[in-house]
C-alpha cells in the first residue's frame, strides 16, 4: 500500500471511528467564583510558550499531508482558517514527502496559503538530522514536531518494530535545528519518566497528547486481519498525561488528545498545559461545515475561552493556574498512585 493511500485511510478512519471521550478532563471541576472582579475585555488569550511564540492558546494539531490532492485541499483549507483566526498549525508527518517528491505540494500549500503564520513541521522519531533539516526547509517551518507513535507502529500491519536510539536522534535534531523542536505523542500520552528524559535534551516543548481522542490503535486495527484489541485501551488519559509532563519537564508543555471544546481547553490549562492542540474536532468541522464553518468554530472557541476565563477571574492564561479546581474520580486515583500532590489544585498557593 502506498503512503498516500495509507494517509487517506487514516483520515477516513479517524472520521468514522470518532473519539472515545476518555480523557479524564471531566474529572476536573472548577470552584465557582461569584466575584471574579474582571470583565471579558480584561482577558488576554496570548499564552507564554517560550520560543514557540504562540498568539492563541489553541492550535491546529498535526493531521494531514502526503495523501495526494485530497489532503492538499484539506491542508489548504486548514491553513486559510489558521490565517483568518490567528492560530498556529501543524502539518502531518512529512516523511511521505521526503520519500516521494510529488507529495511535497500537499505540505507546501500550507505556507503558500499562510505565508506569515506559525507553522509546525512534523516527522517521526526515526528521522535523521538531515531529514529534519529538509522538512523544516520544505515548508519554512517555525518549529518541528517529532512524533512518538510506538503503539500505532506496532498495530500498523506494515509498521516499524524497532525503536532503539530514538532519544539520541531527537537530542541530535534539537541541537542541530535553528527552530524549536516539539516532541509529541500520537494519542497514548507521555509519562513523567519520558518527560524527564526529554528535559535533559534541548527540546523546547512536549505535547502530552494523551489517550481519549482519535485512537490510532483502533484505526490501524481496521486495517488488520487479526486485530490487536489490547492496544485499543492503552495509554495515559490526556488529563493525567498533562500532569505527568508538567512534573517532569521544565519548559513548554502542550496538551492534546481528545480536546473538543473550550471547557476541555481551560481544564487542560489548569492542569499545567501552556497551550492546547486540537486535531480530530477541527478535522470533522472542516469536512462537515467547510472553511467558513471551521473559521466560525475557531472564533467561537476563542470567545468561549474568554467567557470561561472571565468566570474564573483569570485575566491571563497563567492566571488560570491559580483558579481553584477539585480533582476527582479516576484522575485523582491515578495522580495519587503515581505520587503527585493534588491539594494545590483545590487550594492554589498564593504568590
Amino acid at each position: 500500500m502506498s503512503r498516500a493511500k495509507r494517509k487517506m485511510d487514516h483520515i477516513n478512519y479517524a472520521l468514522s471511528t470518532g473519539q472515545c471521550r476518555a480523557t479524564w478532563l471531566d474529572c476536573v471541576r472548577f470552584v465557582h467564583q461569584a466575584l471574579p472582579g474582571i470583565g471579558v475585555a480584561d482577558v488576554s488569550l496570548e499564552p507564554k510558550t517560550g520560543d514557540l511564540k504562540l498568539k492563541s492558546p489553541v492550535f491546529i494539531n498535526a493531521m494531514t499531508g502526503g495523501g495526494g490532492s485530497e489532503t492538499l485541499q484539506l491542508n489548504a483549507m486548514l491553513a486559510r482558517a489558521a490565517k483568518e483566526t490567528g492560530i498556529a498549525m501543524a502539518v502531518g508527518s512529512q516523511m511521505a514527502a521526503l520519500k516521494d517528491k510529488q507529495e511535497r505540494e500537499s505540505y507546501q500549500i500550507v505556507r503558500k496559503e499562510n505565508p506569515n503564520g506559525t507553522i509546525f513541521g512534523n516527522l517521526g522519531s526515526e528521522a535523521t538530522v538531515e531529514q529534519a533539516l529538509e522538512a523544516v526547509e520544505m515548508i519554512e517551518a517555525d518549529a518541528l514536531q517529532i512524533h512518538l507513535n510506538v503503539v500505532q507502529e506496532l498495530t500498523m500491519p506494515e509498521g516499524d518494530r524497532q525503536f532503539r536510539g530514538a532519544l539520541d536522534r531527537i537530542a541530535r535534531i534539537a541541537e542541530a535545528l535553528h527552530v524549536p523542536v516539539i516532541v509529541k505523542e500520537t494519542g497514548f500520552g507521555i509519562s513523567q519518566e519520558t518527560a524527564v528524559a526529554l528535559d535533559n535534551t534541548q527540546v523546547a516543548a512536549i505535547d502530552a497528547s494523551g489517550f481519549g481522542g482519535t485512537n490510532f490503535a483502533s484505526i490501524e486495527n481496521e486495517r488488520r486481519k487479526r486485530k490487536l484489541a489490547y492496544f485499543e485501551d492503552w495509554g495515559i488519559p490526556t488529563a493525567a498525561a498533562i500532569v505527568e509532563c508538567r512534573n517532569g519537564f521544565s519548559r513548554t508543555v502542550l496538551a492534546s488528545g481528545g480536546l473538543q471544546d473550550a471547557g476541555d481547553v481551560v481544564r487542560a490549562l489548569r492542569l499545567g498545559a501552556d497551550a492546547a492542540g486540537i486535531a480530530g474536532s477541527f478535522l470533522k468541522h472542516a469536512v462537515s461545515l467547510g472553511e467558513a464553518g471551521l473559521i466560525d468554530e475557531i472564533n467561537g472557541l476563542h470567545e468561549d475561552v474568554r467567557m470561561l476565563m472571565t468566570a474564573l477571574g483569570a485575566c491571563t492564561i497563567e492566571d488560570i493556574r491559580s483558579a481553584p479546581a477539585v480533582i476527582n474520580g479516576e484522575l485523582l486515583s491515578h495522580l495519587k498512585q503515581r505520587g503527585f500532590e493534588t491539594e494545590h489544585f483545590a487550594v492554589p498557593l498564593k504568590n
